[in-house]
């Protein structure tokens, strides 16, 4: 079949054969038709990222959408190894199929699911979610965070905080109240949001930003009052400093959510949950459709506001 193939660690894929799976007790094989480049793709066919384990070669890609045998359209996800989403057919568990809704496309569907799952999966499995609730996004200028205020929003948040260095698109974001990432007293910038009552924050960056967001927190947030802190991304930074304070003067709750953190099965859930709801909330993004016999001069280019997804 064709498909992309890394060769080795560090290297690029490129367009070539590879040999096709057989069905084993259990799965299915999908017939590729859509498989969206995400940053968590990029990360384990690099193996830079905590939940790879490669053996080459392989074919990167966890994640596409497809058909059964029977025609049936599916989203996939976690193929069977070495056979990713970026080939004309994958090995997959069954439990990591759901059906798409008639209503959304193949590539809309590709594109969607990592960035919409990561704030679903977030609020629904970690942060637990109430009604009228606050939410603060920290990163809601990229395509995770600008899924993540309509996310909030279709589930029930009562206000919604929105943080990024693009004023443009934070302005447009649909967020209540913006916070704008500027490099003067973040933290004093972060504390009337906490004196008005914080009780969710999805962070998509770490670095300085999270570290102010957690000082504000626990320095201006009402005592006894929770604030359920859920790290998803690091694009800002891969560690912060922070005062052992924080957390003894405050309630701040800290948890991760992600592979590991939360269960695959509900990981694939909330997928399909956000799939049934794409509709009714508004989920949509940008982006770019590729051929897959283009992916070596598509893969090195820097991550933009379009979504690159390949089809085959």
């Amino acid at each position: 079949m064709k498909a992309a193939i890394v060769k080795g660690a560090g290297m690029a894929p490129v367009y070539g054969e590879f040999d096709a799976p057989a069905r084993q007790d259990g799965e299915l094989v999908v017939h590729v038709s859509a498989a969206a480049l995400s940053h968590l793709t990029r990360m384990r066919a690099v193996g830079r990222h905590y939940s790879v384990e490669s053996h080459f070669p392989f074919v990167p890609g966890v994640d596409g959408v497809g058909r059964l045998s029977d025609g049936r359209r599916v989203y996939f996800a976690m193929p069977r190894a070495p056979y990713g989403a970026m080939g004309e057919q994958a090995a997959v568990d069954t439990a990591r199929c759901v059906a798409l809704p008639d209503d959304l496309d193949d590539v809309t569907a590709a594109a969607l699911a990592n960035p919409g799952m990561s704030s679903w999966a977030a609020l629904r499995h970690r942060a637990r979610l109430k009604p009228n609730e606050t939410v603060l996004i920290n990163g809601a200028t990229g395509t995770s965070g600008r899924l993540a205020v309509k996310i909030a929003r279709h589930m029930g948040a009562g206000k919604i905080i929105a943080t990024g260095r693009n004023l443009s698109v934070l302005e447009a974001s649909g967020a209540d109240e913006i916070v704008p990432l500027v490099a003067d007293d973040l933290e004093g910038r972060f504390k009337p949001h906490f004196v008005s009552g914080v009780d969710v924050v999805l962070d998509y960056l770490w670095g300085d930003s999270a570290r102010a967001i957690l000082a504000a927190g626990a320095k201006a947030g009402p005592d006894g009052r929770a604030i359920r802190f859920v790290q998803i991304g690091s694009m800002a930074g891969g560690e912060i400093l922070m005062p052992a304070a924080v957390l003894r003067s405050s309630s701040i709750e800290m948890m991760g959510s992600g592979i590991g953190s939360v269960s695959l099965q509900n990981l694939i859930s909330s997928i399909a949950d956000m799939f049934a709801a794409a509709g009714s909330a508004g989920l949509d993004t940008a982006t770019r459709v590729v051929p897959l016999a283009d992916i070596e001069h598509v893969w090195k280019e820097e991550e933009g506001a379009e979504r690159i997804v390949f089809t085959l």
